[in-house]
């Protein structure tokens, strides 16, 4: 049957890979570095790749081709995202070292377990009260986190500026009590986290996301960058934004 389906020019491909990312149907795949349609058949004809090739690379023609089939690319999504668990389950276990560094290990920890007792200013000698870590997983750099983990699945999910947790003296209990916490700094880090967090939100099931940020300007790059990452992995998700001042307090 003659149908319009997508066609890429593997010259102007740069091997970005963002079209293979855009397209829900896994019909784009990158092969030797290049963007190739690996199936007819998983190609719907929509288009959700072309506005996301930046060098221009990708084009659709009216051309013989088999029909598009939804229960083969159903099938084949299964079979990747089954795939996708067993290295998760296999890279994230504690005892793993992605990138060679034992400290960005992917593990859920038990909130309230180890207690950390608490002193008063100014003294070493006297203990006044005794308070338990809110933190839910290991790592909490945007940057180190894993696209994929069981500690995302059915979570409330908070990303916040590093700096906040300094700034604002309740951060735990007010902020990462009952959330998984991811943190980063715009300025710093020099990166656009919105990639980062689209494959987060699209490979987990989140139920909600909350963002803590200050109130200098550079801090709303982290607000942008989730609100694009929420858009971008076409999941409706509330996200409420809280903002902190430099003196601590909650505008």
């Amino acid at each position: 049957m003659i149908r319009r389906i997508v066609v890429i020019d593997e010259e102007k491909c740069s091997g970005c890979g963002k079209c293979a990312a855009a397209c829900h149907e896994n019909a784009i795949g990158m092969v030797n570095g290049k963007a190739r349609l690996l199936r007819d058949d998983y190609c719907d004809g929509l288009g959700d790749c072309l506005p996301a090739c930046p060098a221009g690379a990708i084009s659709f023609v009216e051309r013989e081709a088999v029909p598009y089939d939804e229960a083969a690319v159903r099938e084949n999504q299964m079979r990747l995202k089954m795939l996708a668990d067993k290295r998760t389950e296999t890279t994230h276990k504690p005892n793993a070292e992605p990138c060679g560094c034992p400290g960005t290990a992917a593990r859920t920890l038990k909130t309230g377990g180890k207690r950390t007792p608490v002193f008063a200013f100014g003294t070493r000698s006297e203990q006044t009260e005794e308070l338990n870590s809110c933190l839910g997983q290991w790592p909490v750099q945007i940057k180190l986190a894993p696209t994929r983990a069981a500690f995302f699945d059915d979570s409330e999910l908070l990303i916040a500026a590093d700096c906040t947790a300094y700034a604002f003296a309740d951060f735990h209990e007010r902020f990462m009590s009952g959330r998984i916490t991811l943190i980063g700094c715009p300025k710093l880090d020099s990166v656009d986290y919105s990639e980062k967090l689209t494959e987060i939100i699209r490979n987990n099931e989140i139920k909600s996301i909350t963002v803590a940020r200050m109130e200098v300007p550079c801090c709303g790059g982290i607000e942008l960058a989730v609100k694009k990452a929420a858009a971008a992995a076409g999941k409706s998700l509330p996200v409420e934004v809280f903002t902190i001042s430099t003196r601590g307090c909650i505008l």
